[in-house]
């Protein structure tokens, strides 16, 4: 096997990566940029598309300073779902994204899960009984009634990448299937379903192609391959989902397998060789990734973004963030398991799995003038323990058997909080040595791509390797299960006065400029 070069793209919801690997899957050149999100109000969460595309000339041009990257032989790119944008009929955007976090399109949302047409019900069949307000479907219908899409196209992230790539507008099965009700056994796209929910002729403005994740794109353009660096004629080869890439990524394909991407949010993702059907879950999807392998997917909304909120409030002057977690990993370690009477709940910008609740938010429950913020801090991280210990308990009631946890992304780093999770959950969880799942998720396709294996699950199964194991601490896993419990009756009890408060806060879309 000659020696090659496989360049993975990870658009994140805070910043890019890149990674440049070998054929046997180990990395030679990583590095990140980062680009805002602007939370104009409570509901809206923008960004600019020509940050993505800025962030990426700025990485491979660091890239540069070390690799050739005129030798990358293969090209995968996997973004965030939904961030949607819409642009005009040369697809140059004419609004800023909506991030997948976006809340304006919770009318829609409801508006399409309140249908009681049974071709409605029967395509939702395939997405747990539901539209989220996250996805394509939704922020689509909200579009439309907002815009005249006349000569308008709307793409998510992925898809204007790869047009600025290759200059071919295409969609991604994993993210249709998942995102934007594609069921692969029935034909795909259903107008019958688009047209009860007011989306007549929706696709039309959609990508026209969809491609199977490993399939190629097209080739780096002459224009693209002067601008960023690149070789014209590279192949690109198409990605989807960023965490569902880093299944393939983590080497977490099997069944029985949890695949467990921490970033911003979590993403709680398990193969099937049948159809589940759980309207606490999201699907089954038909295929997104492996062909004949059904998909069942889980998920927090709030959870390395509820640590940022922690570092950025209370060490507002402080910029060493090693010494701050350094610091933090100490005080807790002195802090009981259950954070001495403080729970918080996680479902800050609402509540993917097992509730789908838009409206919820996040409580501090039990704080008293005892409590300091390291009480705090080990609170969130058992927060977001729970919302994962939730998800799994949702999984188990399906009789789906999760055997073990294997954890990808940047909150793997945190020994602490990998500790927590395991004991709250009672799972073992393996750590790959590539914490970046997405760009190693990417690469690995790449490799698939160019003809280096016969399969993508081969490919996983031959580039990712294992680096660390957490074993739980089964004394404060007994002491976790009372205080679990009691997290779910807050939920239950909450959730209710919670969406009175965030009625009462509605705020005029105003749209970031």
């Amino acid at each position: 096997m000659d020696h090659k070069y496989l360049l993975g793209i990870d658009l994140g919801t805070q910043s890019l990566k890149i990674g440049i690997y070998n054929e046997k899957g180990n990395i030679l050149l990583k590095e990140s940029v980062s680009y805002p999100t602007f939370h104009s109000n409570r509901s809206l969460s923008e960004q600019n598309p020509d940050d993505w595309w800025n962030a990426l000339k700025k990485a491979l041009k660091r890239a540069n300073n070390t690799i050739n990257l005129s030798l990358i032989d293969g090209i995968s790119v996997c973004a965030t779902s939904s961030t949607v944008l819409m642009t005009d009929q040369n697809y140059q955007p004419i609004i800023p994204a909506q991030c997948w976090m976006d809340q304006r399109a919770v009318a829609e949302e409801e508006e399409i899960n309140n249908n009681t047409s049974s071709i409605v019900k029967d395509r939702l069949l395939y997405s747990g009984q539901k539209t989220s307000i996250e996805w394509m479907t939704t922020k689509s219908l909200w579009l439309k009634h907002n815009y005249d899409l006349t000569n308008k196209f709307i793409l998510e992230q992925l898809d204007w990448i790869n047009y600025k790539l290759t200059g071919e507008v295409v969609a991604s099965q994993c993210n249709a299937t998942c995102k934007w009700n594609y069921v692969k056994h029935q034909n795909g796209f259903s107008e019958k379903f688009f047209n009860e929910v007011g989306l007549e002729g929706i696709t039309k403005h959609w990508p026209n192609r969809i491609l199977k994740v490993g399939d190629q794109v097209g080739t780096i353009t002459e224009t693209v391959a002067e601008e960023l660096g690149l070789k014209a004629g590279t192949p690109v080869f198409q990605g989807g989902i960023d965490a569902h890439i880093g299944m393939i990524g983590s080497g977490s394909l099997e069944p029985g397998h949890l695949s467990m991407i921490m970033g911003t949010s979590f993403v709680h993702l398990m193969h099937h060789e049948q159809p589940i059907f759980n309207d606490a879950l999201w699907g089954p999807y038909d295929s997104p990734l492996i062909e004949n392998y059904w998909l069942l997917e889980g998920g927090q909304l709030s959870c390395g973004s509820l640590i940022s909120w922690f570092i950025n409030e209370f060490y507002t002057d402080c910029t060493n963030l090693d010494e701050i977690y350094l610091e933090l990993d100490e005080k807790i370690k002195e802090i009981n398991a259950g954070s001495e009477g403080l729970i918080i709940l996680d479902s800050w910008k609402g509540n993917r799995t097992p509730y789908k609740n838009p409206y919820a938010s996040g409580a501090f429950i039990g704080l008293t003038l005892s409590h300091t913020k390291f009480h705090i801090y080990r609170a969130i991280l058992e927060s977001i323990a729970f919302g994962t210990k939730n998800v799994i308990q949702t999984y188990k009631n399906s009789s789906i058997p999760v055997n073990k946890i294997i954890a990808g992304g940047g909150g793997t780093k945190n020994a602490s909080w990998m500790q927590i999770i395991s004991d709250v959950t009672g799972l073992p969880i393996f750590i790959p040595k590539d914490q970046e799942t997405g760009t190693k998720g990417t690469a690995i396709i790449a490799a698939y791509g160019i003809g280096l294996y016969s399969s993508i699950k081969e490919a996983s199964e031959q580039m990712v390797e294992m680096e660390r194991v957490f074993e739980p601490n089964w004394v404060n896993k007994e002491k976790y299960e009372n205080v679990f419990e009691i997290y779910r009756e807050l939920n239950t009890l909450l959730f209710p006065i919670m969406k009175k408060l965030n009625k009462g806060r509605e705020e005029p879309h105003e749209l970031c400029t």
